[in-house]
């Protein structure tokens, strides 16, 4: 048991499992919005298949990205201790990690709908595709958060099987049932995740100027980056705040909306007053609990609407 634990923690490690809890609840949270009939609940077929799907999209990625980068990986001081460069797991181990997770996204989409089947391929590329990325652009983030972007918006075709911007109920417009909702969700990602990708590339800055990786830290500076990481989490942080006016939230959402502009200001302010050892608070503490308040505020406004003082 001893053994099995430890090769569980070195799979884990290897592809950053922890970091689930960044993408995983804005796609809960959509699979609620699209499911409020039911109290943002869908059935716990769907809820455990969207689960799978979503796990299994992220391990493809992470193990991608090991085996694209374990060259650069293996001379980085910061990397060179990662399971595939020290050779703790194999590159056979590690391509066999990549193709059960990509079938087993496809199989989950598979077992949700149509449309996510016909769809599951194009995240498989999707995904994937930001590990060479900074190889030929300097806006590699952007790519990274069109990847995590998938999760609301895949989640949201799992729930309804499909995508209507203008649903029509009873006759009349509902914004409450529109994927309006969920692009606004996948924006919100998009430069949620450019901001807090380009404080993790510091760490990285002057490796990636010396091997010719690209990134918008090597194009424009330390400074110029910190400021469009600002800009891109003040979009984020607008974008979310529209979506709960859409979705006619009130009370639980707009304390979830300070807690999270709170821990934005603070994430810039390790970044810019603190050493880079204070990097991996600034990205992965702050940035869980942006993501987990965010879930239980949306949930709560789903399932509790009773509590809501407007927009009955």
């Amino acid at each position: 048991m001893i053994g099995l634990f430890r090769q569980l923690r070195l799979w884990g490690e290897f592809v950053k499992f922890s970091h689930t809890v960044f993408a995983l609840p804005f796609a809960i949270a959509s699979m609620a919005v699209a499911a409020r009939d039911q109290r943002g609940w869908p059935g716990g077929r769907t809820f455990g298949l969207i689960l799978v799907a979503m796990v299994c999209a992220r391990t493809c990625a992470m193990a991608f990205n090991r085996i694209a980068d374990r060259h650069f990986d293996a001379v980085n001081p910061r990397t060179a201790q990662r399971p595939l460069p020290t050779g703790r797991i194999t590159l056979a181990g590690a391509w066999t990690l990549w193709a059960l997770s990509a079938l087993g996204l496809v199989a989950a989409s598979y077992g949700l709908n149509r449309a996510c089947f016909l769809l599951s391929p194009v995240a498989v590329v999707l995904v994937c595709l930001y590990s060479l990325t900074k190889r030929f652009t300097d806006f590699t983030h952007v790519f990274l958060g069109i990847a995590l972007a998938l999760a609301p918006l895949g989640a949201w075709i799992a729930v309804t099987g499909g995508f209507d911007l203008f649903p029509v109920r009873n006759g009349v417009f509902s914004m409450r049932h529109s994927a309006v909702l969920a692009l606004l969700l996948a924006v919100a990602v998009v430069f949620w995740l450019i901001g807090f990708d380009i404080i993790y590339a510091l760490q990285d800055y002057e490796f990636d100027r010396r091997h010719g990786l690209r990134s918008l830290v090597v194009r424009w500076g330390v400074a110029n980056a910190l400021k469009a990481s600002f800009l891109a989490h003040l979009i984020m942080w607008v974008t979310i705040g529209v979506f709960g006016f859409l979705a006619r939230f009130w009370i639980a959402y707009l304390a979830g909306l300070a807690v999270i502009g709170f821990c934005l200001v603070l994430e810039h302010w390790l970044a810019r007053k603190r050493s880079l050892d204070w990097i991996h608070l600034a990205f992965f503490r702050l940035n869980a609990v942006i993501s987990l308040v965010f879930l239980v505020v949306t949930t709560a406004e789903v399932a509790f609407p009773r509590f809501r003082l407007i927009f009955p």
